[in-house]
C-alpha cells in the first residue's frame, strides 16, 4: 500500500481557517479607503460607509451607497425643519424654515432618488449634477436663516444639519467623479 504525501489538517484548523479568510479579505474596505482618501471629507465618508451592511463592493454601490446616505440625512433634516415650524413663534423664523421645507422637499421626495436610479443606469455625471443641485438648495436654505435673524439653538442646530448634509453631498459628487474618471 502506497502512503499518501498530503499531511492531515485537524478540524478545528481549517474550521479557524474558514472563519478567519473573510475577515483577512475585505477588498470593500481597502476600495472605500482609496476612494474616501479622494473626498474632501475622507473621515466623513468612511463613517457613513463603513457601518454599512452589507458593505458596499464596488464603486458603483459605493456611489448609490453615499447618495443613499445623503438621502437620508436630507430627510432626517426636513423632519427636523418641519419640528421647527411647529414650534416657531417667530415670524420671521417661521418663514425662513418654511422657505427651507420648500428647498429641502422635492430634493428629498423627487431628485436624490432620481440620481440613485441614474447611478443605477450609469447615468453618473445626471447623479453627480443633482447631488449638485441638492448641495445648493441647502445653502439656500442656510442664507434664509441666516437673515432671518434667528440665533437660537434650534437655528445652529439646523446650521450644523445643513453643514453635514453640505459635506455628504461633496463626498458623493467626490465618489461619482471619481467612479468616472475610473479610479
Amino acid at each position: 500500500m502506497k502512503k499518501s504525501s498530503a499531511v492531515a489538517t485537524p478540524p478545528f484548523l481549517s474550521l479557524f481557517l474558514l472563519l478567519l479568510l473573510p475577515l483577512l479579505a475585505q477588498p470593500s474596505d481597502d476600495l472605500i479607503d482609496k476612494i474616501c482618501k479622494a473626498t474632501p471629507f475622507c473621515d466623513l465618508c468612511e463613517a457613513s460607509l463603513r457601518p454599512l451592511t452589507p458593505s458596499p463592493s464596488d464603486p458603483k454601490s459605493l456611489a448609490s451607497a453615499m447618495a443613499t446616505v445623503v438621502l437620508g440625512n436630507m430627510t432626517d433634516t426636513l423632519g427636523y425643519i418641519k419640528s421647527l415650524i411647529r414650534l416657531s413663534h417667530d415670524p420671521a423664523a417661521e418663514r425662513a424654515l418654511a422657505q427651507c421645507a420648500e428647498l429641502y422637499r422635492p430634493v428629498v421626495k423627487f431628485n436624490i432618488p432620481q440620481a440613485i436610479e441614474a447611478m443605477r443606469r450609469g447615468e453618473f455625471g445626471f447623479a453627480a449634477y443633482v447631488l449638485g443641485d441638492a448641495e445648493k438648495q441647502t445653502d439656500s436654505c442656510q442664507k434664509g436663516i441666516n437673515n432671518s435673524g434667528a440665533d437660537d439653538d434650534s437655528s445652529l442646530a439646523l446650521t450644523a444639519r445643513n453643514k453635514a448634509v453640505r459635506n455628504l453631498c461633496d463626498v458623493a459628487i467626490s465618489v461619482i467623479k471619481s467612479l468616472m474618471n475610473g479610479r
